[in-house]
């Protein structure tokens, strides 16, 4: 069983390897009881958005689903993390990175491997 900074971490890999744009990882677990981490990223295309998304492959499996109208934004609930996967418009609509601005920001260096 992973714990639920180890499932952020592998979600926030995963949405990169699949070209997942401007990934933030928001710990909000201080701030909220919703969840541990909300993952943040935009995705090119309405399709991207609907196929950045891989989570079950590590035995997590999903609690919750919601897509907005138009795929231009959905959400996945894994209880202790919650994936937010825009477009860039409805990224820059619901600016949920403002929203949360009191969460703490996870450096995503140790994460991500730089280019």
């Amino acid at each position: 069983m992973l714990t639920p900074k180890e499932i952020a971490y592998e979600v926030t890999r995963c949405l990169d390897s699949k070209k997942g744009m401007d990934i933030k990882l928001l710990k909000i677990g201080k701030v909220s009881s919703l969840a541990d981490y909300f993952l943040i990223c935009t995705g090119t295309s309405n399709t991207h958005v609907k196929t950045l998304y891989t989570m079950e492959q590590l035995g997590e499996p999903m609690l919750g689903r919601e897509g907005h109208r138009g795929n231009s934004w959905e959400l996945l609930d894994f209880g202790s993390i919650v994936v937010h996967v825009f477009t860039e418009e409805a990224r820059k609509f619901y600016d949920l990175e403002r929203l949360w601005a009191d969460a703490e920001a996870v450096n995503l260096n140790e994460i991500i491997p730089a280019e």
